[in-house]
């Protein structure tokens, strides 16, 4: 039952005013949070009330995911207010973004395996009738569920949902609703303005029961009651007793790549969507850059172009971040044709040394292999060089996010934050 008897339109100013992506927004964001990083957010962070405003959460992550601010800079602030004790909870969970994309950075056929796969369950919409008209259903808000429809909405026309909602969300439309996993990560990943590959994909895995085998999450109408306030309560419309989804496919570890930041003279230094902090690597503060914007129009696959609000987000926080680092023209150039891009810079500025921070598993990490090739006939090669956070936190995401959590307090003191 919707107790509030408001839509999710209600809330799009707001949620519009909340998310500029600048990094002067995203600062202002982290000091407005930081205070209640503590005990206010561990009691309440699990709460969705449907609002920015009253929600316990830092709402940080459209911000952190395209790194216009850091996860350094999140918790150097958060320290300033609390110690690392009180302050762990919040702490951790920054943590979990980068164990999600140091796990498939290691894990990278999990993200290939997803991809084929979700290619052919977009193929078996259009030949089963009544898989496409569930799926219509889901993604119209047209359940009948009534909070699921409400957040399919939200989702829509704010461009973000509150963590707790997309656990509820995610098990209710691979349990309830019997969809594919795969189409319902990447609804998220179309409508999401912080949708990262790692994050998004493998939560969903988890809560279907993929990422920890045999461990599903199910939504049940009792917790939804409880977390929203009595907002919603979907009492004999769930599914709550589930079986994990099982695949039968190993997806082998494998080693992080040794890689050296060894710049001996001027170079061009490439910056997307997923790094817009890219000169923070940067060792040499006297090496003379040149950045080159490079911009994504899809995600994948590639016929599938991202809502509005998800391509303005990305592409505002690439030209933010051209502007903040003086090189106001680049951000006119809507470069989506990368190697041609490389290519004619590299020409005219008359050096082949590329840089780019290390690209984490996703669009653009695809990308970048697929012109990569092209490139070498041009004996242009792209050189990655590894940021110190995820240097220091992806060693431990092989496994479970419980072998990387015992090392935090350590990893915070070789970053010199504790």
């Amino acid at each position: 039952m919707n107790l509030s008897n408001k839509s999710p339109s209600d809330h799009i100013d707001k949620f519009n005013e909340a998310f500029i992506p600048t990094r002067e927004a995203g600062l202002k964001r982290l000091k407005e949070f930081a205070p209640l990083a503590g005990e206010i957010y561990s009691n309440k962070r699990n709460f969705d009330f449907s609002s920015i405003e009253k929600n316990s959460v830092s709402a940080l992550s459209p911000w952190i995911k395209h790194r216009l601010i850091t996860e350094e800079e999140v918790i150097i602030e958060i320290l300033k207010y609390h110690n690392q004790h009180s302050a762990m909870k919040f702490i951790q969970e920054v943590f979990w973004r980068g164990y999600f994309k140091g796990w498939l950075e290691q894990h990278p056929t999990v993200w290939s395996h997803h991809n084929d796969k979700l290619i052919k369950e977009y193929a078996k919409l259009e030949n089963n009738r009544f898989v496409k008209e569930s799926y219509m259903s889901a993604v119209n808000g047209e359940t009948g569920i009534e909070c699921f429809d409400f957040w399919c909405e939200q989702l829509k026309s704010t461009g973000y949902l509150h963590n707790h909602v997309r656990m509820w969300f995610a098990s209710i439309w691979v349990f309830t609703l019997k969809l594919p996993m795969e189409l319902g990560a990447d609804f998220f990943m179309l409508h999401l303005i912080d949708a990262d590959a790692a994050s998004n994909t493998l939560s969903w895995r988890w809560v279907s029961g993929l990422h920890t085998k045999g461990k599903a999450y199910a939504a049940r109408a009792s917790n939804i009651e409880k977390f929203t306030n009595g907002q919603f309560n979907p009492s004999g419309q769930l599914v709550e007793n589930i079986e994990p989804l099982i695949e039968n496919i190993d997806h082998p570890l494998v080693s992080l790549p040794q890689l050296h930041q060894s710049i001996e003279k001027d170079a061009i230094l490439l910056l997307t969507e997923e790094d817009c902090s890219p000169e923070t690597s940067l060792t040499d503060n006297n090496l003379e850059v040149e950045i080159l914007p490079l911009y994504l129009d899809k995600k994948y696959p590639q016929w599938i172009k991202p809502s509005k609000s998800v391509r303005s987000f990305s592409d505002t926080a690439i030209q933010n971040t051209c502007q903040r680092l003086g090189k106001p023209n680049a951000e006119e150039r809507n470069n989506t044709n990368w190697t041609d891009t490389i290519l004619e810079t590299s020409d005219r500025l008359g050096t082949k040394n590329i840089i780019i921070p290390k690209v984490p598993v996703g669009a653009a990490k695809s990308k970048l292999r697929k012109i990569k090739k092209t490139l070498a006939e041009h004996d242009i090669y792209i050189n990655e060089h590894y940021k110190n956070y995820d240097m220091h936190t992806w060693q431990y995401a092989s496994k479970g996010f419980f072998k990387l959590k015992k090392q935090i307090p350590n990893i915070l003191h070789q970053l010199g934050l504790s």
